[in-house]
């Protein structure tokens, strides 16, 4: 095999795993889960510190009784005037914004 032969198979396999790449980085356009929490953590931040977070890294559809989309469920918990404060959140997938909070 030649060194040219070679060379020209490898640049064709880059070239098509680039390719590829952004094509599937265009079907899925959701926010990584893992910005969402980080983003839903320093916003509670603001009020103080957080005990504990947690998020589903899988969407799932959430339907209001207009609209229908794909969100991450997660969850802050907080120590707030000595009780502990538990919130459960909703975060359009493809956006990142918080679309239901629920204090437990």
């Amino acid at each position: 095999m030649k060194v040219k032969d070679f060379v020209s198979g490898v640049l064709t396999g880059v070239a098509a795993g680039l390719i590829v790449n952004q094509a599937f980085e265009k079907l899925n356009s959701n926010t990584p889960a893992e910005r969402v929490l980080n983003d839903v953590k320093e916003a509670f931040k603001k009020e103080g510190p957080i005990d504990g977070s947690w998020i589903v890294m899988k969407p799932e559809v959430f339907t209001n009784n207009v609209l229908s989309m794909e969100v991450y469920r997660g969850g802050i918990s907080r120590i707030r005037n000595g009780e502990l404060e538990q919130f459960e959140f909703a975060a359009n997938a493809e956006t990142g914004t918080v679309v239901e909070l629920v204090q437990k």
